[in-house]
């Protein structure tokens, strides 16, 4: 029998290819022949999955993190042409410890310097991936560090962060001319607008490290920011599907940069050609570290689940923490789920890269030697 598995990283653990090399090898140990590929679906690990999947080279360029602090961030660019970049690769919430989180001063300017990296190089179509960011400023980062400016009353350039909003007054165009020529297709799965009840703020503002307070301060910043982009670029709309997307960013693209939002993990599972392999399979697996309800409302291992009942395969999903309303992705298409623990541990034990690939590795062998049992009792 024939396993085939798309599996997303394990955040801060494994990536998405370690984790399939981990299946994989359980799967061989059941009797499986088992075929794998890296999965992402915008966010962290999604640069790596196109790479992989076309034998693409990543580009590393040395940016300006999240809080300020230099770190090395990577695209690849596929035969086509297209740039792949990543904004947890440059502004993600993995780049610093959760103690020093804070979206007040978070900024996306590496990401703006890493497209332009690619843009100085010839590259002219992009596609972006805005999963895990760490930042709240509205895209006002990316956008200094392509040229824009944002100045304050006085005709000084506002502060980077979200703190720096509060205070612009005026925006100026400095940008490349080549910068006007790039196209770019963002990878969204959100439809949260910009500001609001279920803006970027309160929804994503806390696990970014806000307070409630920040999350009122946070959220004013950006009606700010909307109102004077408004002024410059009256198509700019707040309350755009998406536009709340990685605190701002993709109000940011497109109001700016006139991009185009495309669902993420749709468009991965497209783009590496994951539905054929699925369609060939006996058997799928998927999974991710965490199996929730956000999982089960669009992420990656949810697009695969749809895909396998599409094919009427059945699906197994693995994870290193399972919530009580995973159970959402049975009607999803998972057939069943399973924790990799095998015990008691600390966070920092189980999330340590060669105890979570033995106990995947390990969850998945016993999950297929029932399959192939299940399947030879069936006769």
């Amino acid at each position: 029998m024939k396993v085939f598995i798309a599996i997303d990283s394990f955040k801060g653990s494994l990536t998405s290819e370690q984790a399939g090399m981990a299946v994989a090898e359980g799967a061989r140990k059941a009797g499986f022949t088992a075929e794998f590929a890296p999965l992402a679906d915008g966010g962290e690990g999604t640069v790596r999955a196109f790479a992989a999947a076309e034998g693409a080279e990543c580009v590393t360029v040395p940016v300006t993190g999240p809080y300020g602090k230099p770190v090395a961030a990577e695209y690849c660019v596929l035969k086509n042409g297209t740039a792949v970049v990543e904004t947890a690769s440059a502004a993600g919430l993995t780049l610093a410890g959760v103690s020093e989180r804070n979206p007040m001063v978070a900024t996306t300017y590496g990401l703006g310097q890493l497209i332009a990296h690619a843009a100085e190089h010839g590259i002219r179509r992009f596609m972006i991936g805005l999963g895990g960011s760490a930042t709240n400023d509205g895209g006002a980062g990316m956008l200094q560090a392509l040229g824009f400016s944002f100045k304050d009353g006085h005709g000084k350039e506002i502060p980077k962060g979200a703190q720096g909003l509060k205070d612009i007054e005026s925006i100026e165009e400095k940008i490349a001319p080549y910068i006007k020529e790039c196209s770019f297709s963002v990878l969204c799965d959100v439809n949260n607008p910009l500001f609001g009840e279920n803006g970027a703020s309160s929804v994503y503002g806390p696990q970014k490290g806000a307070t409630p307070e920040d999350v009122k301060r946070l959220d004013g910043y950006l009606v700010k920011f909307s109102q004077v982009c408004k002024r410059y670029y009256p198509k700019a709309d707040p309350f755009a599907r998406g536009a709340g997307a990685a605190g701002g960013l993709g109000f940011a693209f497109m109001t700016f940069l006139n991009a185009r939002l495309v669902p993420g993990t749709e468009t991965v599972i497209k783009e590496l050609g994951i539905e054929q392999k699925i369609a060939a399979a006996d058997v799928v697996a998927t999974g991710e570290g965490r199996l929730d309800r956000q999982t089960a409302m669009g992420k990656a291992p949810a697009g695969i689940a749809l895909l396998a009942k599409k094919y009427d395969k059945p699906a197994v999903a693995f994870a290193g923490c399972v919530s009580e309303e995973a159970g959402l992705l049975n009607e999803k298409g998972i057939s069943a789920f399973f924790c990799v623990q095998r015990g008691a541990v600390s966070l920092e034990e189980a999330m340590d890269e060669h105890t979570a690939y033995n106990n995947l590795e390990s969850t998945a062998e016993q999950t297929f030697r029932l399959i192939s049992a299940a399947v030879k009792a069936r006769g």
